[in-house]
């Protein structure tokens, strides 16, 4: 791959706001990843978005001096033609939908979340169908290429298309990234000379050790993490661990265990928020509008700092250091969503895992894991059931296999499950063409 005269890059869903970031990933990058054509897709319905994020597109590559073409397109299929890598960072049914995600859970009074619970399923039953069709433009147009996935749920999304596509498919997550540089500051110790050992599912995954100068400090990490006041990510409200449950854990959570670990906590302020300020869909919304004002500056030519409140930083950052290191075949360090094949072992190998890995031209190599203790792996592994069922239904339009994906979900109150599910496939069933069957 490294010999060719220039990399082709299709973004699928790029008229998101996200997408300076993925600018400026490939900007700085740009004489170890020389992108000659970058192609933003989307649909009718993002194409004011994305004229508006596209010309800042144009004047951020002007700016910087370098040689890339970005072409603005709704046709998919000419993006992702002769492509080297196709990314994709789409929503179904737009932030519409994802408040739909968030209120009809809270509706049942259980928690409201768009990548876990029954919020996630609704999220991944709307987004399998088209990751398919993806995926089969890519069989046809560009066998070769890697398709790095950001659209979430990440990790059902990628398993999804590791079990029913012939693609070669990566799925990429900030969150370890925001647990590393958390970690950093809190060890007072340099990024670069950090090495974290994670190991899970996506938004279920744990930081089980934490190497400084060949020394691990995971036991210093939570001790220091327990005593101050550090923040995580920004769409997640930030309550504190308690010293006993890092103590208890011996590992690192994610900002996402907060959904389990302090359930009645985290229902208790989504139901507060959605009387008051709304839920986070509805905040992001008013987000997204003013970034877009933002963005409509001509003037404008380097990713604004107000994108950093939306959520989700880091990400494109590390998509583009991990093209980096397939392109130049690096063997470097890096957090992804790749499949099991036994990693794990006490889950399938068919199943896609978040997990640090060296990843070189031929794809990820996932570090050995010892056997995980049980106060993480009963939790993991029904997690990990669930997302089993979610595939299936989302595949094959399996109404059986939705309802037990939401019964045995820790997060979901087993005697609403029928009227839950029904809720989401009737205000969904637009976007459900598999259940429309």
């Amino acid at each position: 791959m490294k010999d060719k005269k220039g990399i082709k890059v299709a973004t699928i869903g790029g008229g998101s706001s996200y997408t300076p970031e993925i600018i400026e990933g490939f900007i700085k990058r740009h004489d170890e990843l020389p992108v000659k054509e970058l192609y933003l897709v989307d649909i009718e319905a993002g194409k004011w978005k994305l004229d508006i994020v596209g010309s800042l597109a144009k004047r951020m590559v002007e700016e910087a001096g370098i040689d890339m073409e970005v072409h603005l397109t709704l046709d998919r299929r000419e993006a992702i033609k002769d492509a080297d890598f196709v990314t994709t960072q789409f929503r179904v049914g737009l932030l519409d939908a994802r408040i739909r995600d968030e209120k009809i859970p809270l509706r049942h009074n259980v928690i409201g979340q768009e990548t876990t619970g029954a919020g996630g399923m609704a999220k991944a039953l709307r987004t399998i169908p088209v990751i398919l069709d993806i995926a089969k433009d890519m069989e046809e147009l560009a066998p070769d290429a890697w398709l790095i996935n950001f659209t979430n749920p990440s990790g059902i999304i990628t398993e999804t298309l590791s079990k029913y596509s012939d693609i070669k498919v990566l799925g990429l997550c900030n969150v370890p990234v925001v647990m590393h540089k958390m970690a950093a500051e809190i060890l007072e110790s340099d990024e670069k000379d950090l090495k974290m050992d994670f190991v899970g599912l996506n938004h279920l995954v744990w930081g089980r050790k934490a190497y400084l100068n060949g020394e691990n400090k995971i036991s210093e990490l939570l001790d220091k993490l327990a005593e101050g006041d550090f923040s995580d990510v920004e769409n997640i409200p930030d309550y504190k661990w308690s010293k006993e449950l890092l103590q208890s854990l011996g590992m690192l959570p994610c900002p996402y265990h907060r959904y389990y670990y302090l359930t009645d906590m985290m229902l208790q302020e989504e139901i507060e928020a959605a009387k008051s300020e709304g839920t986070r869909g509805e905040v992001v919304k008013g987000l997204e509008k003013d970034l877009f004002e933002i963005y409509k500056d001509q003037d404008l030519k380097q990713k604004p700092e107000e994108l950093e409140s939306r959520g989700g930083q880091y990400y494109s950052d590390a998509a583009c250091d991990l093209i980096s290191a397939i392109y130049n075949d690096k063997g470097t360090l890096h957090y992804v969503n790749v499949k099991n094949n036994g990693t794990v072992n006490c889950l399938p190998d068919d199943s896609v895992i978040e997990r640090t890995s060296y990843i070189g031209a031929d794809g990820a190599y996932p570090l050995n894991v010892e056997a995980l203790p049980p106060q993480v792996k009963g939790l993991l592994q029904v997690v990990n059931e669930y997302e089993t069922l979610t595939i299936e239904a989302g595949v094959h339009g399996d109404y059986n296999a939705a309802y037990q994906a939401l019964t045995i979900h820790p997060l979901v109150e087993g005697s609403i499950v029928k009227e839950l599910l029904d809720d989401i496939i009737t205000e969904n069933i637009d976007y459900l063409p598999q259940f429309q069957r």
